[in-house]
């Protein structure tokens, strides 16, 4: 099996989404990921669970997409003999990832401090909405709210009166990649000092880095920027553009590109010299914007997709998911998956965006029944005997 992070051990105790994408983007890389539930199971696997269009068999979009290639053992972290069960794994892993909230860990007797007692090698990391100090860090925090607060919202829309959070949860989603960073950092690290460290990731932060050139654009100029739709505040014609049959996007952002359009068009209205540099387009950037889309509903998106792409200008289909899921350049780079279920049957799902030349195989199984694999990793990893397995099961500790 070749995949870059084989006989790398995770344990995931992650919930919801921002931990969970992140611990599943370590495990479609090869990393040995076991997912320790309590004995409930966790909180995801109830959701969209008996949605009749959105389950597969009891089990939710969410959990047989974020928790494929992993295993799952259920113990009970509260009782002592639970958490004497998950520090001898901890002595056997290489990173503990978790998304509580603030102080969590530290009263279940799981954060680094502790564990690193236990194995001093061990890298833990902690997504949460704000990190782990500050004068917010105690604050509850989903998707939504990172993305409010970390400014996201007020830019995203075309009217500042009515703010728009993006239609991917990219608060929750960019709190997993910068988990998945921070530990590879950290392992590499370790590869030179021998010592593992926490990795604190706060899912404002992130939203914050996110800003980049816009923040810097805000501290020189001194303004707060305001929605614009999906047209630039630079380019022109840089926007979407309705056809007779749906909609498309152009990015004319070089000058050369808008004398290849202005030929392709070929609308008098635009061969004032004034328009062959930005400044002038943007200054009559509505005129053309309406003239443009006066033109392009004249006529199919497939017409003019084919027309643009001749003369290279950049443009797209503005794709619904079902389009998208279906374009060949997606299903060539193989970005649409088998997602299975532990009994066998199967819908479809994401694949992973990661591809490597050397060690790319790419290997997804089934996300696991509660507790699946409780007996085995115990057996085998930690070498406890059937007889302590069925004790600890009858006296409540695992599942």
């Amino acid at each position: 099996m070749s995949q870059p992070l084989v006989g790398t051990r995770i344990l995931d105790l992650t919930h919801m989404l921002s931990g969970p994408y992140g611990s599943m983007i370590l495990a479609d890389l090869g990393a040995e990921t076991i997912k320790v539930e309590p004995l409930q199971g966790e909180g995801t696997r109830k959701l969209l669970a008996t949605d009749p269009n959105n389950s597969l068999n009891g089990m939710g979009a969410y959990f047989i997409t974020l928790n494929r290639n992993k295993k799952s053992v259920s113990i009970d972290l509260k009782t002592e003999q639970g958490l004497e069960v998950f520090k001898a794994l901890v002595a056997e892993a290489d990173i503990v990832l978790s998304n509580f909230g603030a102080g969590v860990p530290e009263r279940l007797g799981i954060d680094y401090e502790s564990l690193a007692k236990v194995n001093s090698r061990i890298i833990t990391c902690a997504v949460s909405g704000f990190g782990s100090d500050g004068p917010g860090s105690k604050r509850p925090a989903f998707d939504q709210v990172a993305q409010a607060m970390g400014g996201g919202m007020s830019i995203t829309g075309s009217d500042a009166a009515n703010p728009v959070r993006a239609g991917i949860p990219i608060g929750d989603l960019g709190g997993g990649m910068f988990g998945v960073m921070g530990i590879l950092a950290a392992l590499y690290e370790r590869e030179r000092s021998g010592v593992g460290q926490h990795v604190d990731i706060s899912m404002l932060d992130c939203q914050i880095s996110m800003l980049n050139y816009m923040a810097t654009m805000h501290f020189l100029s001194g303004e707060d920027p305001y929605p614009i739709g999906n047209s630039h505040f630079v380019h022109v014609p840089y926007d979407t553009f309705s056809c007779s049959d749906g909609s498309i996007v152009i990015a004319v952002i070089t000058d050369n590109f808008w004398q290849y359009l202005k030929e392709l068009v070929d609308c008098p209205v635009f061969d004032d010299s004034k328009y062959d540099t930005q400044p002038g387009r943007w200054e009559d950037r509505e005129m053309i914007n309406s003239t443009l889309n006066n033109l392009f509903s004249s006529n199919t998106c497939q017409y003019w997709l084919a027309q643009l792409e001749a003369k290279r200008i950049p443009c797209a289909p503005v794709n619904s998911l079902s389009q998208a899921l279906s374009d060949e350049q997606v299903l060539h780079r193989n970005m649409v998956i088998d997602l299975k279920h532990p009994d066998g049957s199967q819908t479809k799902g994401p694949g992973n965006p990661i591809k490597l030349s050397r060690t790319n195989d790419e290997i997804f199984t089934p996300a696991p029944m509660l507790g699946q694999h409780t007996e085995e990793v115990l057996k085998e990893l930690l070498g406890y005997s059937a007889k302590t397995i069925e004790q600890l099961k009858e006296q409540g500790h695992i599942k």
